[in-house]
């Protein structure tokens, strides 16, 4: 080779290792790339933001009960061997997945962690193993936010901004850390929401409702402010997995207790209490178990004759006969202008967005048949109610005012326990003077002492209610479904609680709701709820 050509290639090399310098250079000084790199080496992760919890009346956690980790895998570390029985089914598909993977991440567990060398960060578990209330709160969807019940209708207040701490990894090429994390704190300002439920109550109804009911529901107020102490549905679900039972049978994501049902006999305590007020008690019918309205025959259920009844006795052996004379003495205006002011026809909303069914209350117009009147004196035909609203309807007969069943209270700072936004305004309403709401109860006291009632009489203390078996019009293999109710009180004469007990689309319950009533009560009655 001529020493012309060796120079050449030595100067074809040299500028190209001097282009190959003056690249590397510019790559070194460009901030794009320089911000590339930098990011290629950190690993921010969030941590779960604070949602706002639910509480009860005394300040008890209602949500977030429980407690699990989110525990921090860094590779190289041997993360699917140490926490693969830590964590759940999910948690174990996760570690198989990520089981290469070239940068660290959270993985949630059931216990912390930090004994085995992992750092580990506590999160509220949204939802326990046994669910309060499950119909009335609600649950949230797979980011958190609110999906139905009072978490869809308070879900700008329980979530706040959304903010949440995170933690700031400095890794290497194979993802592990080259220091320790760095923890960013930030809150979302979330505030939680108290509500008028007791946790003891609550859960002494849910339980026996477990025990005794299969379909159905049981809602208790404190007598004195209708507050509403304990809202359940049968059959219930679980929030933490709402889509197992989306098709299950009996619909257990239905709320029972603000759903409306034909009424039956629970109404009739509506139209003794009219005939108080207007001095219409001396009525007195035989009954041969059946009562003809121009042409048509009402029967008494089962067509069982009650004989000569008066007042008390009417109720205590609930003939619709009697009732359907006395609402026709008492007419259809004034027996409707009452169960009006009891709250039938009109939802309970808890806010804007959530409330219960109205029900229907028949238009006066529609009670002009004769037919359709007497239908309406022993609550079947086109009255529909809920069990929040019967309880309403039963809590203003006993004392004489209406009031609103109320379910909310106010939002609540969690960190200081101090209540911040009222959110329900009390009213009250006069409906029947305190003579009649007194002599109902005693009316009613004798129906647990001696009539359809007795099986919800209490061995310690007095109570008062009221029966009622609803025809539906549907039919299982033949036999009619019906709405077993009981609505009642106790202490009859100065009454602490009133329960509604419903028992939904039934043949024969295993147990009456009269019996479920006074489960329950015993229950409140020997705890001192």
């Amino acid at each position: 080779m001529s020493g012309r050509r060796v120079v050449a290639l030595y100067a074809l090399l040299v500028g190209c290792f001097a282009a190959v310098v003056c690249r590397l250079y510019w790559l070194c000084s460009n901030p794009a790339y320089a911000a590339r790199a930098a990011a290629q080496s950190v690993v921010t992760l969030r941590l779960p933001a604070r949602r706002g919890n639910f509480y009860d009346c005394e300040g008890h956690l209602l949500t977030g009960l429980g407690t699990k980790w989110e525990a921090l895998c860094v590779p190289g570390e041997g993360n699917y061997t140490r926490l693969f029985s830590c964590t759940d089914a999910a948690g174990q598909a996760l570690l198989y997945q990520k089981r290469n993977a070239l940068a660290p991440f959270f993985l949630e567990v059931e216990q912390d962690v930090s004994a085995l060398g992992i750092s580990c960060w506590p999160v509220s578990v949204r939802f326990s193993a046994a669910p309060l209330a499950e119909h009335l709160i609600g649950y949230v969807d797979g980011d958190g936010k609110g999906a139905a019940g009072l978490e869809a209708a308070f879900d700008a207040a329980l979530s706040g901004t959304g903010e949440g701490d995170t933690l700031t990894c400095l890794v290497n090429a194979q993802g592990k850390l080259r220091e320790t994390p760095e923890q960013t704190h930030a809150d979302s300002g979330a505030v939680g929401v108290q509500l008028t439920l007791s946790r003891d109550v609550q859960r002494a109804a849910e339980a026996v409702a477990a025990r005794m009911m299969t379909t159905g529901s049981i809602v208790v107020l404190e007598t004195a402010g209708a507050e509403v102490r304990a809202c359940v549905s049968v059959p219930g679900y679980d929030p933490a997995d709402p889509a197992a039972s989306l098709n299950a049978p009996d619909s257990p994501m239905l709320n029972r207790a603000f759903q409306s049902y034909a009424v039956g006999s629970v109404f009739k305590p509506v139209l003794a209490a009219a005939a108080l007020e207007a001095g219409e008690t001396g009525l007195v019918y035989h009954c041969p178990g059946w009562c003809e309205v121009d042409g048509q025959i009402f029967r008494c259920a089962g067509g069982v004759a009650h004989g000569e009844v008066d007042l008390a006795a009417a109720l205590e052996k609930s003939c619709n006969g009697y009732f359907i004379r006395l609402g026709q003495t008492l007419g259809a205006e004034r027996v409707r202008t009452l169960a009006e002011q009891l709250g039938f026809g009109q939802a309970v909303e808890l806010t804007d967005s959530f409330r219960t069914a109205a029900g229907k209350l028949p238009e006066l117009a529609a009670l002009t048949s004769s037919g359709a009147y007497a239908n309406f004196c022993f609550g079947q035909g086109e009255l529909l109610a809920t069990p929040v609203q019967i309880a309403g309807m039963l809590n203003a007969l006993v004392t004489g005012m209406y009031r609103e069943p109320l379910f909310l209270r106010n939002t609540l700072d969690e960190t200081t326990g101090e209540p911040l936004t009222p959110l329900a305004h009390r009213r009250a309403e006069r409906v029947v003077s305190e003579g009649t709401a007194s002599a109902l109860r005693m009316l009613l006291a004798g129906v647990v002492e001696n009539g359809t009632g007795h099986e919800a009489a209490l061995p310690e203390t007095t109570a008062a209610g009221k029966t009622g078996t609803a025809q539906t019009g549907q039919f299982r293999d033949g036999v009619e479904l019906k709405n077993n109710w009981f609505a009642g009180v106790f202490p009859a004469e100065k009454p602490q609680y009133t329960i509604v007990v419903l028992q939904d689309a039934q043949t024969v319950p295993a147990h009456s709701s009269a019996a479920i009533f006074a489960a329950l009560a015993e229950m409140l009655e020997n705890f001192g709820a």
